[in-house]
C-alpha cells in the first residue's frame, strides 16, 4: 500500500510520501537506541512536564490537527476534533499519576530479616514498535505514547500508510513539546519491513492495534524473539438489550455506538441482542433512528456519517453484506454503497442472520448493524458468546440480577451495563479470545513496557 493521504470524501490522492531506505531505518533504530540511554534517567517530573507541553499544544491546534485526520481518513470534522481533545486528555492524566504507578512497591516475606528492604522496581524496556491502525489515528497512538514515554521507553511509531501526516504531526507536537530528540520517531515504511523491526535486537517490545491477521503474525514474531507484545485485535461486541431498558433511549445509544467514526471503531456495537418480548418496538426504533442519518462531507458539522476509510473498505463491507443477504439474511434499510466521488455507505441494519452468513462471524467495518433476538437471558448470553472476538460489549437492563450474570458471563475483556463502550486513560482497556491480550491505559499502560524487577537488600 501506498505511502499517501487520500480525501476519502473525493478519492482524490492530496500527497504521496516515500517510504524510509533500509539505510535510513537503520540509522532511525540506531538514533532511537542512543536517546534510550539519556531519556532512561530523565525524571517522571521532567517527562510530566514535557508531556503537559504535549497537551497545551494539542488544545491550541485542534483544529489543525483534527482537519488532518479528517482529511486523510474521513472521519468528520466534529469528532477528529473530539480525539485530539482526548488526546490532551491523557497526556495530561499520566503526567499527573505515572509517578505513582512507578514507585517502587514494597513486600514484606516472612522470613525477612527485620533490617530487610523488599520491593519491586519498575524500570523501562527501551526502544517500543508501535504499530497503529488509521481509524483513530491520533488516540491510539496517544494511549500507547503517554504511559510508555512516562514510563522512560522510547518510541518507533509504524503508522498506517493512510495517516501520513497525521503520524508526522504526532512527532512534530512532541519536539515542540521538548522531548528530547528521537525519543518517538516516526517511521514510513511500508508493511513488509516491520519484520526487520521486530527482529531488531535494540527493538525491545512491540503493540499493535489492528486487524487479527496481523496481530497472529506480529505477536508471534515478537515471541520468536522472546519480546513483550501487547495486542488489541478486532471486536464484534454484542449490545443486549432487555425488557426493563428504556427502549428509545437504549435505541438512540445503539445508534451513536454502531455509527461512532462512520462504524469503524472495533468497539462499535455490532451484534445488537434484542429479548424477543421487546425485539418489534426496538427493531422498529432502531430502524428509524438509523435511516434519519445525515451522510455527507465530514467538514459539514451537520454531518452525521463521513465516508469509509478507503474503497478496499467499501467493497469488502459490500461484499459482507452482499454475501449475508445470499445467504438468507434480511436487509431492513440502506445496504448499497452511494456511489459517485467518495467512499460512502449509508446505515445499514440486517436481521434474521443465519450462522453461515459473514455477518454471523466476521467483523463488519461499517455502518451496520446485525439484529439478533433471544428467547431469553440464556440466549442473549450464547449469541453474546458465539464469537470468537472477545473485546468489549454492552447491556442494557434495569434488574440487578440480570446485570450481574451479564458482567460474569459474557467473554469479553471489557463489559458496561446502561453505557456504551469506550476508551479513558483512567480505565484498563484490552480483549479477550481473539481480540488480542495485555491492556493498555490505567496503571496498565505505564507497567505494560517494564522490567518488574525484584530487590531484597539486607
Amino acid at each position: 500500500m501506498a505511502i499517501a493521504t487520500t480525501n476519502p470524501a473525493t478519492g482524490e490522492t492530496v500527497r504521496e510520501f516515500d517510504s524510509l531506505t533500509q539505510q535510513e531505518l537503520e540509522d532511525r533504530i540506531q538514533r532511537s537506541w542512543d536517546a534510550f540511554q539519556g531519556y532512561r534517567d530523565t525524571t517522571v517530573e521532567q517527562r510530566a512536564g514535557w508531556m503537559r507541553a504535549a497537551a497545551d499544544i494539542l488544545d491550541a491546534e485542534t483544529d489543525r490537527l483534527a482537519g488532518l485526520a479528517t482529511l486523510e481518513m474521513g472521519k468528520t470534522f466534529v469528532a477528529a476534533k473530539a480525539e485530539v481533545g482526548k488526546c490532551a486528555l491523557g497526556c495530561r492524566w499520566y503526567a499527573d499519576h505515572s509517578a505513582e504507578h512507578l514507585a517502587d512497591h514494597p513486600w514484606e516475606p516472612a522470613d525477612a530479616p527485620s533490617n530487610a528492604r523488599v520491593f519491586t522496581r519498575y524500570q523501562p524496556l527501551g526502544p517500543v514498535l508501535a504499530i497503529m491502525p488509521w481509524n483513530f489515528p491520533y488516540w491510539q497512538v496517544f494511549r500507547f505514547l503517554c504511559p510508555a514515554l512516562m514510563a522512560g521507553n522510547v518510541g518507533l511509531l509504524k503508522h498506517a500508510s493512510n495517516v501520513p501526516q497525521v503520524a508526522l504531526a504526532i512527532s512534530d507536537v512532541l519536539v515542540r513539546a521538548g522531548f528530547p530528540r528521537d525519543v518517538f520517531q516516526t517511521l514510513l515504511i511500508g508493511s513488509e519491513m516491520i519484520e526487520a523491526v521486530v527482529d531488531d535486537d535494540r527493538v525491545r517490545a512491540v503493540t499493535l492495534t489492528g486487524s487479527e491477521p496481523a496481530g497472529r503474525a506480529v505477536g508471534a514474531r515478537a515471541g520468536r524473539n522472546v519480546k513483550t507484545s501487547v495486542l488489541e485485535l478486532g471486536g464484534s461486541d454484542a449490545f443486549v438489550v432487555m425488557p426493563s431498558a428504556d427502549l428509545d433511549a437504549t435505541a438512540d445509544a445503539a445508534v451513536a455506538s454502531r455509527t461512532l467514526n462512520n462504524g469503524q471503531s472495533c468497539i462499535n456495537a455490532k451484534r445488537i441482542i434484542v429479548h424477543e418480548q421487546v425485539a418489534d418496538e426496538f427493531q422498529r426504533l432502531l430502524v428509524e433512528k438509523m435511516e434519519a442519518l445525515t451522510v455527507g462531507d465530514p467538514m459539514d458539522e451537520d454531518t452525521d456519517l463521513g465516508p469509509l476509510s478507503g474503497p478496499q473498505g467499501l467493497e469488502e463491507l459490500d461484499r459482507q453484506v452482499r454475501d449475508s443477504v445470499a445467504a438468507g439474511a434480511s436487509l431492513l434499510t440502506g445496504g448499497t454503497p452511494l456511489g459517485g466521488k467518495g467512499n460512502f455507505y449509508p446505515a445499514s441494519v440486517l436481521a434474521d442472520i443465519p450462522k453461515d452468513a459473514p455477518a454471523y462471524y466476521e467483523e463488519l467495518f461499517g455502518p451496520v448493524a446485525l439484529l439478533f433476538r433471544a428467547t431469553d437471558l440464556d440466549e442473549a448470553i450464547a449469541i453474546a458468546n458465539d464469537s470468537s472476538f472477545g473485546l468489549g460489549g454492552s447491556a442494557w437492563t434495569q434488574d440487578a440480577g440480570e446485570a450481574e450474570r451479564l458482567v460474569d458471563e459474557i467473554e469479553t475483556g471489557m463489559m458496561n451495563i446502561n453505557k456504551i463502550t469506550a476508551s479513558t486513560p483512567e480505565v484498563p482497556f484490552g480483549g479477550a479470545k481473539n481480540s488480542g491480550y495485555g491492556r493498555e491505559l490505567a496503571s496498565f499502560g505505564t507497567l505494560s513496557f517494564v522490567n518488574a524487577k525484584t530487590v531484597w537488600i539486607q
